[in-house]
């Protein structure tokens, strides 16, 4: 009478062995989701005026988002316009007196060339004035802001960034026995947590370079250790947040058929 329970249990563990043998889901190569920011500083240093966005805004190419103090620039323009005045008074002057005979060619010449330099000098402070009120030089989404109203930013530091839509990108590792089923071009599809289910990119790059070089001598165990980087494209950037853990699965391929032809 003992001995039925135990074969029951036996049997019990044995079904339960032998669903865990069966096949595995396939966990798809582990990537997550990166992008190009587009960082939007001044030519020259100054103070912020007026800061028009802020975080998560969407703004398109040519809107204003943020100016600069002109007190300098405008000082200096004002200055080389009185400059170009000078200049022009005595390029009026040579030019009477070469008509008359009065002037050397030479005091004409001189009179152009100050003139030209005093004209070059005024467009460049109109430049230099016009670039205190900064413009977005994409459409996207403000991701984040380093400086605010009233702050001082140095030339070249980024104030805010931007992402473009299109800058979305995935990165992932396959090992090197996989790199020869993927090719730039392929539809990758891509899952994660309460993510659309149809999610795919295309991917634009695939690194030459392995990540881990194993020692010279490479065995079959060192060469499954190589991994590759792969960037893809999502097709739907706007289902996806950057620092996103994602697992991506290549589309597999149709084989050709051979030609009927052909003996």
């Amino acid at each position: 009478m003992i001995a039925r329970p135990i074969h029951a249990a036996a049997a019990f563990a044995l079904l339960f062995a032998l669903a865990g043998c069966g096949p595995k889901p396939d966990p798809g190569y582990q990537g997550w989701v990166e992008a190009d920011l587009i960082f939007v500083g001044p030519d020259e240093s100054g103070r912020i005026t007026r800061l028009t966005v802020r975080e998560g805004d969407e703004t398109r190419k040519g809107d204003l988002i943020y100016t600069l103090d002109d007190d300098l620039q405008q000082a200096d323009l004002n200055q080389n316009n009185a400059t170009l005045a000078n200049a022009r008074q005595s390029f009026d002057r040579a030019q009477s007196l070469s008509k008359t005979g009065s002037g050397t060619q030479a005091n004409l010449d001189s009179a152009v060339s100050a003139l030209h330099v005093a004209e070059a000098r005024v467009e460049t402070s109109k430049t230099r004035l016009m670039r205190r009120q900064i413009y977005a030089p994409v459409t996207g989404n403000v991701q984040q802001i380093y400086f605010r109203e009233g702050e001082m930013v140095a030339a070249q530091k980024p104030v805010l960034s931007i992402l473009p839509p299109g800058n979305m990108k995935l990165r992932f590792f396959v090992p090197e026995p996989a790199l020869p089923t993927l090719a730039i071009g392929d539809t990758i599809r891509v899952s994660c947590d309460n993510c659309a289910p149809d999610l795919t990119a295309k991917i634009y790059f695939i690194a030459t370079t392995a990540e881990y070089t194993p020692p010279v001598i490479y065995s079959q165990d060192e060469r499954n250790k190589l991994v590759y980087l792969i960037q893809a494209r999502p097709e739907r950037p706007a289902s996806l947040r950057v620092g996103q853990p994602v697992s991506v699965y290549p589309t597999p391929k149709t084989p050709v058929p051979a030609s009927a032809g052909g003996k």
